[in-house]
């Protein structure tokens, strides 16, 4: 790891006390005992710690500005939550920088040290698909910088995140598909790395499971990147299949998109020979032809969430309130039918 700077919060956790516990020992508080002193001090010591100067000067230092770190800001679901997160930031009195990773590590890296030199009070972050080794982000943790996950999060108990209910939407889309009569159910699956592809996956598993229907591997396609080039190829390697299937759930919109431009070249009809429903709703689902069915995400509301969250932590942190708990939250998704799947 980059960054492995001993914090109060490692000491508490040692000592099975709390962060504020810790903070007013070794500033010698009197409400504190001598042998709860003595036991922090020692541990300190022996732990080489060292106090914090660059969060300290962060928080003494306020700016009033929270940086946003997003994969895509082309993506419609990820321009929606940037309006959220604006939508509370600016009626807090904060401003907002805006980055974008491009779907790139080594992008996502340089942002997020442009962002702590630009002395943001606090970060908003959604992991590229390309992120796999999160040493980085350990790194801007380890530093007290403020830090809220939404949507595409990284599993750490050190900071909050904002996410969908990725496993049931999934699983709701495919129980959607199986109401319809289909038999054989394909999946795009995204990004095997993201955890929301794995919720989705895992949905789509269980609708299969609960109405008895064998999971199949031959009818996975894995979409590594989720665009329309990569749906419209997985679709045609499914439709190759001596037995192709009869419905595909995808991962996202832009994947379904893809489907549905290979289903209509091979002269099939949606949904009579073939249904299809995406993930995301899209503007522009809805102007498909047929009009594509897809899982409603709240990305406004992600957004303000995120935001809510964030701001909540800065504020805490700059009255020296160390007792933060990260907090989860899960929102749930909805799914629109279109004619794309709807065939009763």
């Amino acid at each position: 790891m980059k960054y492995n700077q001993v914090t109060i919060k490692d000491i508490a956790r040692e000592l099975g006390i709390s962060p504020s516990t810790v903070s007013r020992a070794l500033k010698d508080h009197p409400d504190i005992s001598p042998d709860t002193k003595k036991a922090v001090n020692e541990l300190a010591e022996k732990l080489n710690y060292q106090p914090n100067i660059v969060a300290l000067s962060l928080r003494q230092s306020k700016t009033n500005t929270i940086g946003v770190i997003i994969p895509e800001i082309v993506h419609f679901f990820f321009s929606t939550i940037i309006s959220g997160i604006e939508d509370v930031a600016y009626s807090a009195g904060y401003n907002v920088i805006i980055t974008q990773s491009n779907e790139s590590e080594a992008r996502e890296i340089l942002d997020m040290k442009a962002l702590f030199n630009s002395r943001v009070d606090g970060m908003l972050m959604s992991v590229s698909r390309e992120t796999t080794n999160f040493d980085h982000i350990e790194g801007m943790l380890a530093k007290g910088v403020p830090i809220v996950f939404f949507d595409r999060v990284y599993n750490t108990d050190q900071a909050s995140k904002i996410i969908v209910d990725d496993f049931t939407g999934a699983k709701d889309a495919t129980l959607h598909l199986i109401e319809q009569g289909c038999k054989r159910i394909a999946h795009i699956e995204g990004p095997p790395n993201l955890e929301i592809s794995k919720q989705r996956l895992e949905g789509y598993k269980e609708a299969l499971k609960e109405n008895n229907i064998p999971f199949n591997k031959e009818l996975i396609a894995i979409c590594p990147s989720g665009t329309i080039e990569e749906g419209k190829k997985a679709t045609e390697k499914l439709l190759a299949l001596k037995n192709p299937p009869d419905a595909i759930f995808a991962t996202n919109d832009p994947a379904a998109m893809g489907a549905m431009q290979a289903i209509k070249e091979k002269g099939l009809k949606m949904p009579k020979d073939i249904a299809l429903v995406g993930f995301s709703n899209w503007f522009f689902s809805a102007l498909m032809d047929p009009p594509l069915s897809s899982v409603d995400q709240p990305g406004f509301e992600m957004g303000q969430e995120a935001a809510k969250l964030l701001i909540r932590q800065i504020e805490k942190q700059d009255k020296d309130d160390l007792d933060i708990l990260p907090e989860t939250k899960i929102l749930k998704t909805r799914l629109i039918i279109r004619e794309s799947s709807l065939k009763k």
